[in-house]
């Protein structure tokens, strides 16, 4: 009876140890993959090569690595490159700054490069979404709550604008009554 205890626990053990090695060898490798990126394309943009993907694609790493200054350079040259094309891809952009500034919490800087995307294109969730956090920040409920309810007829089965509406909506109901 015992031997077979520590054979399941030995098992287990095994099985616990692979998964976790499994996922560490995954995890190293995702990171050299994109540290790779990140050198290919600050050696690029170095060289006066990069486009407007590339600033875009960097300025992407870079707010994933917390380097928000970083990123609104990159983002920045993005916008102002000679290749930038579409609206689409210049809110994409307008986006991205925005959420730089916020995350250094800059939220009225941010509220400006949400709007910059949204004049580019009107029916885009993400930059309406957070715009209403900024708003939220900013402690302007009832134009956060707004902008959630704007998201909410462009994409009805958004999670974070249907969780957000509500408590907006109760905590403005409270405050009222």
């Amino acid at each position: 009876m015992d031997t077979n205890l520590v054979t399941i626990y030995l098992v287990i053990l095994i099985v616990l140890l692979g998964g976790a090695a499994i996922a560490v060898v995954r995890q190293i490798f995702v990171t050299r993959r994109i540290e790779g990126r990140l050198s290919k394309l600050q050696k690029k943009v170095a060289k006066g090569d990069g486009t407007a993907k590339d600033f875009y694609e960097l300025g992407s790493i870079l707010l994933d690595k917390k380097l928000y200054s970083q990123a609104i350079a990159q983002l920045q040259k993005a916008i102002k490159s000679k290749d930038m094309k579409g609206d689409e891809n210049k809110a994409i952009v307008h986006n991205a700054l925005g959420f730089a500034y916020a995350a250094q919490e800059q939220y009225d800087i941010a509220m400006r490069q949400y709007k910059d995307a949204l004049k580019l294109q009107p029916e885009y969730p993400t930059a309406l979404n957070n715009l209403a956090f900024t708003y939220e920040r900013k402690k302007l409920e009832s134009q956060a709550l707004e902008a959630y309810e704007k998201v909410l007829k462009y994409e009805p089965k958004n999670a974070i604008a249907k969780k957000r509406s509500a408590s907006l909506k109760r905590r403005l109901v409270s405050s009222q009554g």
